[in-house]
């Protein structure tokens, strides 16, 4: 059997080699007209320049390292791939690539450069113009971290400018994006900085009023504690709201961070419910911190305010400097990205490229020559061995010639 499929194989090549012979000056002629084609065309052909340019992400403070809950979560984290890696939201590089390819952004290079009348498109429609331009786009995420941006134009110098100008378009876009979104902090901080204010002056008139009609100067040690106490926990759970806001504006209402800070805030009041209903585990085992309902009315009433007042001292503390840098963060209009390398004119055409078209030629020019002599030597031998069949299919391939002319 072995013997029998090993001389199948030595005849088919014989045969093989028998057709290639016979037709050889055919397919030689063929092989190189077609690789002469599209050689010429390689050389022929408008040529297309690449200028790339190299950048880096900016370093920017971010506003929520403020708020201590999530920076130390952050901390752990990288800025970058290794949140994306936990909860598969975007890297800033990818959102530099979804600004680059935007409608705003192509729109714009479009009509600069005049686009249309480079790739000769001034009657086609604009949809297929963008679709022009994306092909001439290249935007690469290096394993260095960088993002390259390159860019194809028959004029070396206008691709130089093009790459050039898509930085300056990527940092006005991202800045603005960046801006309205510190705005939105800034309106929500402002917002409770305001309030804060207005009760402080309230809670400080209630005070004087208190203690001018009831001449309290000073509560016992034992409240007092009680109310720095509560004022710390109400200072956490107040520190927890802004964070939790602020995360969920950034980050969404499904982002682990803020599922997280939620948790938090949630175990705050709780505990905070239990030390004003005397159910706290720490007040059973210690006699430092005392429930405010077992404390007479009027010491009850004045350490409301003295507690309310300490904690809204506490909150301003805290929101102030929260305010004013959100403040700073709504006028910044420093560079989303740095520049690693300036795209410059080329020197050398990136395509068409002669190698290329010349082995793409030469490879295709002998499958297509051997596809033609082999099916020459098929119908040769089908008209010398069975004619009619010969006729058949020769009629049938007339038949639909004729149809599709």
């Amino acid at each position: 059997m072995t013997n029998h499929n090993d001389t199948t194989i030595g005849q088919t090549f014989i045969e093989f080699l028998s057709i290639v012979i016979k037709y050889r000056k055919f397919l030689a002629t063929f092989v190189i007209i077609i690789t002469l084609i599209t050689s010429m065309y390689a050389i022929l052909a408008p040529k297309w320049y690449k200028a790339t340019v190299s950048v880096f992400p900016a370093e920017r403070a971010d506003f929520l390292s403020t708020l201590t809950g999530i920076s130390g979560i952050a901390k752990n984290l990288s800025a970058g791939r290794g949140l994306a890696a936990l909860t598969g939201s975007p890297t800033e590089l990818d959102k530099y690539i979804a600004i680059l390819k935007s409608a705003t952004v192509t729109d714009d290079v479009i009509e600069k450069f005049n686009l249309r009348k480079e790739y000769k498109m001034e009657d086609d429609y604009y949809e297929d113009v963008v679709k022009a331009w994306q092909k001439k786009l290249e935007l690469n995420i290096e394993d260095e971290g960088n993002l390259t941006i390159s860019v194809y134009s028959r004029d070396p110098q206008k691709a130089a400018n093009i790459a050039n100008y898509l930085v300056e378009k990527l940092n006005q876009v991202n800045t603005n994006l960046s801006v309205s979104n510190a705005k939105s902090n800034r309106e929500f901080i402002e917002k409770r900085y305001q309030q804060n204010l207005e009760d402080i002056k309230n809670l400080e008139n209630s005070m004087k009023d208190f203690q001018q009609k009831f001449g309290v100067i000073a509560v016992p040690e034992q409240i007092e504690a009680t109310v720095k106490s509560m004022a710390e926990i109400y200072i956490e759970m107040y520190k927890k709201e802004v964070e939790y806001n602020v995360t969920k504006q950034n980050y969404g209402e499904e982002h682990p961070l803020t599922k997280l800070v939620k948790i938090n805030l949630e175990e705050l009041k709780k505990k905070i419910n239990q030390l004003n209903t005397g159910t706290d585990l720490s007040q059973k085992d210690s006699k430092i911190l005392i429930p405010f309902k077992q404390a007479p009315e009027l010491a009850n009433e004045y350490l409301k305010i003295y507690r309310n007042l300490e904690i809204q001292y506490k909150i301003l503390e805290f929101i102030q400097p929260l305010y004013e840098q959100a403040k700073v963060e709504e006028v910044r209009n420093t560079p989303s990205v740095l520049v690693l390398d300036k795209a410059g004119p080329p020197e050398k055409k990136a395509k068409p490229r002669l190698k290329v078209y010349f082995l793409l030629g030469l490879v295709s020019s002998i499958i297509i020559g051997l596809f033609l002599v082999f099916t020459f030597e098929m119908f040769s031998k089908l008209k010398q061995n069975d004619y009619q069949k010969y006729q058949y299919l020769t009629g049938w391939i007339k038949f639909k010639k004729k149809n599709l002319n």
